[in-house]
């Protein structure tokens, strides 16, 4: 078991605070879902944690050692799978999977995926929104990091794809944490083990839909 542990995550832009001081932990075996209107930091959250996004102030330990994000792609411990699809549109789906599995038995994981199979010959730019989702979120799942994030995995997808990456999600929470950020909030509780939302850019524990309701989400 590992834990993930997020310290006083803070970030302004400008005059306006978007987050004050978010902390929360999670462990391998949980799903966490963190919700919020649009606009509220939940996307500005995941890439202060993975990295990218470079601007406030955010601590994070794991099994309680400092974890600096600027290490992640060498240390491999978060994955991040973000909003917007990252495949290149002019590539196979057979070709794809080889650049980010070196090992044969890691590709045929994939390869032989039955809803993966069947479109394997076929470019990325032809596949549904469903389609690409449930791929991407199979490539990151099967990445050896401890820990992944996924930022709306549910948006406008076929409902196939929206309980088969349920269905994943859950097979792999035993070995993995995972944190979703989704507007599809009943996809999200279907599957999470604890929940979170983002009001007035602090992070607040919810158990159900009508704590959503609660805090007008």
């Amino acid at each position: 078991m590992a834990i993930f542990k997020l310290h006083k995550a803070s970030i302004s832009f400008g005059n306006k605070e978007v987050l004050n001081e978010i902390s929360f932990s999670l462990e391998t075996g949980e799903i966490l879902g963190i919700f919020g209107r649009n606009g509220c930091g939940k996307s500005t959250l995941l890439k202060m944690i993975f990295g990218t996004l470079k601007k406030g102030f955010v601590e994070i330990t794991i099994d309680d050692k400092k974890f600096y994000p600027s290490k992640n792609i060498s240390e491999k411990r978060i994955a991040y799978l973000p909003q917007h699809s990252f495949l290149p549109k002019n590539l196979k789906v057979r070709d794809i999977i080889p650049i980010y599995f070196f090992e044969e038995e890691k590709q045929d994981v994939i390869f032989y995926n039955p809803l993966i199979a069947k479109i394997a010959a076929q470019n990325i730019g032809t596949l549904s929104q469903g389609q690409i989702r449930y791929l991407e979120v199979l490539l990151v799942s099967n990445l050896d990091h401890p820990f992944i994030m996924l930022d709306e995995p549910f948006s406008m997808i076929e409902p196939l794809y929206k309980i088969e990456i349920q269905d994943l999600l859950q097979n792999i929470s035993s070995t993995k944490g995972i944190i979703i950020t989704d507007h599809y909030y009943e996809d999200v509780l279907a599957i999470t083990s604890k929940n979170m939302i983002i009001k007035d850019s602090i992070l607040h524990s919810i158990n159900s839909k009508d704590d959503l309701y609660a805090w007008a989400y």
